[in-house]
């Protein structure tokens, strides 16, 4: 079956998307960090802002000057005190003001004097918010200042301007892009070694044909052992019927020959009546018959003889249709009642429909997608790995167009396969 093909390997493909996903992941996490540290600056200057207003509000001196009420001698005790924790804290301003919001005290003392700009509580309480002043936007908490009686005599409040919020953003954004920058070239290196390691395995192949070597090894795989007992079953005929024929027994060496024949016969007459058959379908059912009957499991075949031809190819037919069997075959092996019905019959639109069945104990729920992916598999693996067969047979299925489904009582996987020629194969 063609694919068609940009050129460029499976192994590049994998390079250029694993190093996109690293790219957007990277992105992603830079996005992250960077809103992270917003909130987290924002969230440290409220806690600061508070922390220091509380601290003024709550200092004898502020207390005792605001209670006087004279707040010319209010502001010279106040200001130097006021400015020295805007330095040490890393404050933008502390203001402190009288009951009525009067200021006592101000980073620009053109301003001292003048009502404070922002929202004085009607009740003597904390508020944290952001608003314009005399500085631009800030984050600024207002604390009530009240003496030994607990009676209001004035307020304070501490702020950090937004701009000041956005410089210490800034300074810490050299990390947030040293951290992207280092997982970026992390999934680099990760998508280099993938590369590797997928060109070992593919070679420059592009993924359609990587995907007909699959095809065609898996082919190749079941129809070999679908051979293999078939030789074996009847190897072992031929010596039982020759052990008879040297002990004088003919009769039941004949009878043990034709009984060979009939069961055999029975397929081949199916096969053959199909006027559009396959041989390599038709020799892949008479294997997989001696197969189930080595594994005691009961084997029944269907053929209609009106069945069109397959838009698949040879290799993708047998993949198809072996692996079906296989899985069957594993699942029937599970039950007490073994047994496989595989059938063939034309769709209404001129395709093709193919149902295997089997006596197994199902597919759980959370499993009926997942049997599909590519590595996943419900038995333990072997010599041959797992997880590949179906999902060969998936992505085969619906390259040409056609589909796979999965139903119950019995277990039945049935492809629908549209008419041979009616579209072009997927890359």
């Amino acid at each position: 079956m063609a694919h068609a093909s940009d050129g460029r390997s499976t192994a590049s493909r994998v390079f250029a998307v694993l190093l996109v996903a690293a790219v957007v992941i990277g992105a992603l996490v830079a996005v992250y960090l960077v809103v992270e540290a917003q909130r987290a600056i924002r969230a440290e200057a409220e806690r600061v802002t508070a922390a220091a207003a509380i601290s003024l509000a709550a200092s004898p001196d502020v207390v005792s000057a605001l209670g006087n009420g004279d707040d010319e001698a209010a502001t010279r005790s106040l200001e130097p005190y006021a400015m020295q924790v805007v330095d040490e804290a890393g404050l933008d301003f502390i203001t402190v003001m009288t009951v009525d919001g009067v200021r006592i005290t101000h980073p620009d003392l053109d301003q001292i004097g003048g009502r404070y700009l922002g929202t004085i509580p009607a009740a003597p309480q904390r508020l944290t918010e952001e608003f314009t002043g005399t500085l631009g936007p800030s984050v600024r908490t207002i604390v009530p200042v009240v003496d030994a009686d607990d009676a209001l005599v004035g307020w304070v409040a501490a702020g950090v301007t937004t701009e000041s919020i956005s410089e210490t953003l800034v300074r810490r954004l050299p990390l947030s892009l040293g951290i992207t920058a280092g997982l970026v070239a992390l999934g680099a290196c990760g998508a280099l070694i993938a590369r590797r390691i997928t060109r070992r395995i593919a070679g420059d192949l592009p993924p359609g044909q990587l995907r007909d070597a699959v095809s065609s090894y898996e082919s190749i795989r079941t129809l070999g052992e679908a051979l293999r007992a078939q030789t074996h079953e009847h190897g072992n005929r031929m010596h039982t019927a020759v052990a008879l024929l040297e002990l004088g027994r003919r009769d039941e060496a004949i009878e043990i020959l034709t009984e060979t024949s009939r069961q055999s016969q029975s397929l081949v007459d199916q096969v053959t009546a199909r006027r559009q058959g396959d041989p390599a379908v038709g020799a892949l059912l008479l294997g997989k018959a001696s197969q189930a009957k080595e594994r005691g499991i009961d084997w029944r075949v269907r053929i209609d003889p009106d069945t069109p031809r397959s838009p698949l190819s040879t290799v993708d037919s047998v993949s198809v249709l072996g692996n079906l069997v296989d899985n069957a075959m594993d699942a029937a092996a599970e039950a007490e009642d073994r047994w496989v019905a595989v059938s063939l019959t034309p769709a209404e639109d001129g395709g093709i429909v193919l149902e295997v069945s089997d006596s197994g104990p199902g597919v759980p729920d959370d499993d009926r997608e997942r049997i599909f992916l590519q590595g996943y598999s419900t038995k333990p693996a072997d010599a041959q790995g797992r997880g590949i067969g179906l999902a060969l047979v998936r992505s085969v299925v619906t390259g040409v167009g056609g589909s796979v489904t999965l139903t119950d009582d019995p277990t039945t996987f049935r492809v629908v396969l549209p008419p041979a020629g009616s579209r072009r194969p997927r890359s």
